[in-house]
């Protein structure tokens, strides 16, 4: 999925827009203190969650539509994020990151991290 429609998809949702900065918009979910991440690659776009999920990435992944990435996903705009050492000699925000086949992918997948975070 590109940008725009995840984008689009999110704030249908009702995920709030804080900023957007070097291709990284940071929604956080409806009702909730819960930040993510849209990050733009090329055409594509992948929505990043805090790495304290992992727990949780096969489950989310095991969605319809929705593929988690292998590595964690690096970047300074994150600032919400923990950060670690990758490729630097300075520290840099992480998190997990999902890619969506459709819009459908996206709602099921907001859906169940609310859910998550709810506990």
């Amino acid at each position: 999925m590109e940008y725009n429609e995840i984008s689009k998809t999110l704030n249908g949702l009702n995920c709030r827009s804080n900023f957007t900065i070097h291709q990284v918009t940071e929604y956080m979910l409806p009702g909730l203190k819960e930040p993510l991440y849209l990050h733009k690659e090329g055409k594509t776009a992948l929505l990043v969650i805090r790495p304290a999920f992992e727990l949780f990435a096969g489950e989310l992944a095991g969605l319809a539509g929705v593929h988690a990435k292998y590595d964690y996903h690096h970047n300074a705009q994150m600032t919400r994020f923990p950060t670690r050492l990758h490729k630097s000699l300075t520290e840099t925000h992480y998190g997990l990151a999902f890619s969506f086949d459709d819009s459908e992918a996206v709602r099921l997948f907001i859906e169940r991290l609310i859910a998550i975070v709810k506990g």
